[in-house]
């Protein structure tokens, strides 16, 4: 997993270990909730989405609702959830690192982009590391 994907981004708030945090967790709790739905339903029919209250969530449910990832990966079966619980895993100690206790109109608004754009994020993340480990690969040949 790699976070290089960041460096697109003007906003200094992305480029502290909050902003990457909650970005993450967005991304985490997004394809989490993509996972919920069945078939065709919305993901407005997720479990998690009606419980995410978008534009007021404070730090402490950002929390929360990472702290459930686990068991949430394991209920509902998801296929990749070594993967969601890494990127939760790096979510939780950039936030921890930061410190904050409240995330604010910027915490929301980009929690929010990357909760709503997780399949774009995700493949943002691994593939820039499919593409170095190629690099590395053809460089030890």
């Amino acid at each position: 997993m790699t976070l290089g994907f960041f460096e697109e981004f003007q906003d200094p708030y992305l480029h502290s270990p909050e902003g990457q945090g909650v970005f993450l967790a967005g991304v985490c709790l997004g394809q989490l909730a993509f996972r919920q739905v069945q078939d065709n339903a919305k993901i407005e029919d997720s479990p998690l989405f009606k419980r995410i209250n978008f534009g007021k969530m404070t730090m402490r449910d950002l929390q929360r609702h990472l702290s459930r990832v686990p068991e949430l990966t394991r209920a509902y079966r998801v296929g990749n959830a070594a993967t969601l619980e890494m990127i939760m895993t790096k979510a939780g100690a950039l936030i921890l690192q930061a410190g904050s206790k409240e995330m604010g109109v910027k915490g929301n608004f980009a929690f929010t982009i990357a909760f709503m754009n997780s399949f774009e994020y995700i493949k943002k993340m691994f593939k820039d590391a499919n593409d170095d480990k190629e690099e590395k690969d053809v460089q030890e040949s």
